[in-house]
């Protein structure tokens, strides 16, 4: 989606809080992807999916368009919900009651959920590595995890994932290399 084509889709959803409907249609699946792919748990991934787009429809018309993509803001809010979640030991979505008070979001749970679990369980046990990556990338600090993720994963580039989490792309480089360096001393 082009920069213009995105911020066209803002007004839309500022104007018509059903226009939000493409925003979750279009980025469900990859934030959706991106939070499974990180917690390795499908009930964990779909709250703070949930949550993520819950607080993206709340805080839309909050957003400002400062060559920062409505993507990486997703991203951005998915990378904030993750760290929360392993901030603590138990995930509580905040804006539960908001969901539970407005009935037209209810559709932002329960997008083909059996369809898409099958799907996802299908591409985690295609790749066997996966695993061993992933328990090696969570002994990593948070810091690694969130880059290498977003990089390798989400195949984002660096200047997206400088974007995602408001760092500089220097220090992104720099962490997806120590990172990886890190990775490659616990094989």
């Amino acid at each position: 989606m082009t920069p213009e084509q995105e911020q066209a889709l803002i007004k839309q959803c500022r104007d018509n809080p059903a226009a939000f409907g493409l925003v979750f249609d279009t980025w469900y699946k990859p934030v959706f992807g991106y939070v499974y792919r990180r917690t390795a748990n499908y009930d964990v991934s779909k709250d703070i999916a949930a949550e993520t787009f819950l607080k993206a429809f709340l805080k839309i018309d909050h957003f400002q368009w400062r060559g920062i993509s409505l993507s990486a803001w997703l991203y951005r809010i998915a990378t904030n919900e993750l760290n929360q979640y392993y901030r603590s030991n138990k995930y509580k979505p905040q804006s539960l009651q908001q969901l539970l008070e407005n009935p037209q979001l209810e559709k932002l749970l329960h997008p083909t959920i059996d369809d898409e679990r099958e799907m996802l369980d299908k591409e985690l046990k295609a790749f066997d590595d996966y695993n061993q990556v992933r328990k090696n990338l969570l002994k990593l600090d948070l810091k690694y995890q969130e880059v290498i993720s977003l990089r390798y994963f989400e195949q984002k580039t660096n200047t997206e994932i400088s974007m995602i989490l408001g760092k500089n792309e220097g220090t992104v480089k720099s962490l997806i290399s120590r990172g990886l360096e890190k990775l490659r001393n616990m094989c």
